[in-house]
């Protein structure tokens, strides 16, 4: 019997509304853009300030009590943060209201671009592209046990098996100078456009205009280069891991961004009108 895919909740925040056809609700969609993503934007307002405090940091979906959970389970995002950090400090301040959810709330984005999509008029231009967003209330993880494994989920998502190749465990002062944040998901959303440019039906007819004007999508997709040796590495080559991983890393970036032309039918029950 097929596995039942789980969604995340709609909510008025958190629900696709223009062109609700490309929205996704699917924990293994979202999960997924979130874990293949090398910098998540972490939102969340601060006391001193009148605007939304932005920052760029690393993380990763993981079930610490559960670490054999795949993608489409409900799961955690771990972040790293150092512990004097803002983010940190508001965290732990956090008030404690019974009637609400514990911790400090926060949304957390997450985008890849595949391709430039290029069309007849300005207006028609857009992108190919893979987004998802994450609401929750993120608290300080304080468990030896759970921060290790935090911290080895996210190094490991740097560069796989990176983890057991560096000095471990970290000292007692890298423990102490580095935070970890737990986030638990109210809910999120993702956003995923694919395929060809779309035109307006006068314009797709206007021969001269074809004849004209370029039109298509150009793949876009991130490269990993050729590894550098730091100033005092006296590894010679390239460890096995690492070339495998920039090899495979290439491959599939290229692949999703080549299938992204391609057009995908909205799925049942995304949301589409």
């Amino acid at each position: 019997m097929p596995r039942q895919e789980l969604e995340y909740p709609n909510e008025s925040y958190s629900t696709v509304k223009r062109l609700s056809a490309r929205g996704r609700y699917s924990l293994q969609t979202i999960h997924q853009i979130v874990n293949s993503s090398q910098m998540l934007h972490v939102s969340f307002n601060s006391p001193d300030s009148p605007f939304p405090a932005i920052l760029p940091m690393i993380g990763q979906m993981g079930s610490f009590d559960r670490p054999s959970a795949d993608l489409g389970d409900v799961l955690e995002l771990y972040l790293h943060g150092y512990v004097s950090s803002r983010i940190i400090n508001l965290t732990r301040a956090s008030p404690s209201d019974p009637s609400a959810p514990k911790g400090l709330p926060l949304s957390v984005a997450a985008s890849h671009v595949d391709g430039l999509v290029l069309a007849l008029t300005p207006n028609s231009h857009s992108l190919n592209y893979r987004s998802a967003v994450l609401f929750g209330h993120a608290t300080l993880v304080t468990d030896v046990a759970e921060k290790l494994y935090a911290m080895e989920l996210i190094t490991n998502a740097i560069v796989p098996d990176r983890w057991r190749h560096t000095r471990v465990p970290p000292n007692a002062a890298e423990m102490q100078s580095t935070s970890v944040l737990r986030v638990r998901i109210a809910t999120g959303s993702a956003k995923i456009r694919t395929g060809a440019p779309h035109d307006e039906r006068g314009d797709v007819e206007d021969e001269g205009l074809l004849e004209r004007v370029w039109t298509g999508v150009v793949p876009v997709y991130q490269v990993f280069g050729e590894p550098v040796p730091g100033p005092y590495n006296k590894v010679e080559g390239v460890p096995g891991y690492l070339k495998e991983y920039a090899r495979e890393a290439n491959v599939d970036s290229k692949r999703a961004a080549e299938e992204a032309v391609v057009e995908e039918a909205p799925k049942k029950g995304s949301g589409a009108e």
